[in-house]
């Protein structure tokens, strides 16, 4: 708190010189609410920001988390993070949100040929802003924060189609590429238990309805990823007790995630309910020596548009590479633009869901830590290897 307080007095002496005034300096209690602001700004700053704070976010949860504990703090140290609903509520115009302009005013409008229709989509969202605007303006609720608030909807809209766009795409390209019933010899997803690092054995078929069903999973956490944060801060900062233990990961903080169990097992359901059967196990590892707590878990779901984003990239622009000239006769002479895409598909999903997770890989944390193993092998792949380096360093 004392820390906080002078860097508050570093960046604005004469506002920082009234919170720590003689009366003040010892008394961290009247500047309660202070504190409260400054913890939540920083807890929602990492969910809409997940590239942001990489280190410093677990040790602010950490620290929050003790200074909860009853006895430590004579004040309570952390409050909800501030969301629109919220917001809305408090003015009670809690309508806004189902208001028939609301999806026009906060899409987002991503990058196409047609400029025309961009325009076009672009004056309609404006007219939209401009009719919830004059429907919902008041003395309380003024012009600038119902603007804030469409922006934040659009932030929002705009971080989810960011995110779960990889998984998009890496589907549509399993799609494309591979048919379930019909198995290329050189092509073939099928893996075999100890035969290049696989921890499984699975037909062509079984392997693909594997890996499809992990990507859909992917696609509904990444489309979920707001509520998830939510249940983790909730989670972390519940006032219940963890136990510090070595998992194998070094010495972690183990706790029960309740809220973010639930959470995954609607969205789990969702997706099951969807297919005709399930490959492997269904068991989410929560507050185990696996996943010891809802830090680990967000934060190893965050990696999933890391890991698949440079892969689609580099599939998507094989096309470009052929054009330039320290490559192109490399890749005609490798097999061509299409011939690449294949096997480097191939290889991602046969080892990227090979098993090489917790539990035999096939429970749903082993399925993303069998695909954060086949990243760290990269540098091994020689073919993906390359393509990859020389389509960055262009960039």
């Amino acid at each position: 708190m004392g820390f906080i307080s002078g860097l508050y007095v570093a960046n604005n002496y004469s506002l920082g010189g009234s919170l720590v005034s003689k009366d003040k300096l010892r008394n961290f209690q009247v500047n309660e609410e202070f504190f409260q602001k400054i913890f939540e700004i920083g807890r929602r700053y990492k969910i809409m920001n997940p590239d942001k704070m990489r280190t410093t976010y677990g040790k602010l949860m950490y620290i929050i988390q003790d200074a909860i504990t009853p006895g430590v703090l004579d004040f309570e140290s952390k409050i909800p993070i501030r969301c629109v609903h919220d917001f809305l509520a408090d003015h009670n115009v809690l309508e806004m949100l189902s208001d028939s302009d609301m999806i026009l005013a906060t899409q987002c409008l991503t990058s196409t040929a047609d400029r025309q229709k961009v325009k076009e989509l672009t004056l309609a969202k404006n007219e939209a802003r401009t009719r919830i605007i004059d429907r919902y303006t008041s003395s309380r609720l003024t012009k600038d924060k119902i603007h804030s608030v469409l922006e934040s909807l659009t932030d929002s809209n705009a971080y989810i189609l960011a995110n779960r766009h990889p998984v998009d795409r890496i589907i549509y390209f399993l799609k494309k590429y591979f048919d379930p019933q019909v198995e290329d010899r050189e092509f073939s997803l099928a893996i075999s238990y100890r035969v290049n690092g696989s921890c499984l054995t699975h037909s062509h078929s079984v392997q693909f309805n594997f890996v499809y069903q992990s990507l859909l999973l992917w696609r509904e956490i990444q489309h979920e990823m707001f509520l998830l944060w939510n249940n983790a801060d909730a989670d972390l900062l519940a006032k219940r007790s963890y136990n510090l233990e070595d998992t194998g990961q070094g010495l972690q903080r183990v706790q029960s995630a309740p809220f973010v169990a639930d959470s995954m097992s609607r969205v789990l359901g969702r997706v099951q309910a969807r297919l005709h059967s399930w490959v492997g196990l269904s068991v989410v590892h929560l507050g185990d020596r696996d996943v010891p707590n809802a830090l680990v878990f967000i934060d190893k779901y965050t990696q999933v548009p890391r890991i698949l984003a440079p892969i689609v990239n580099t599939i998507e622009r094989i096309g470009e590479l052929i054009l330039d000239p320290l490559c192109g006769q490399f890749i005609e002479e490798a097999g061509g633009v299409e011939y690449l895409r294949k096997k480097i598909l191939c290889d991602y999903f046969k080892h990227g869901f090979d098993g090489s997770g917790d539990d035999g890989g096939s429970c749903i944390d082993g399925r993303l830590t069998s695909s954060w193993n086949w990243t760290s092998k990269i540098e091994k792949k020689g073919l993906l290897s390359y393509l990859s380096t020389v389509w960055f360093l262009r960039v």
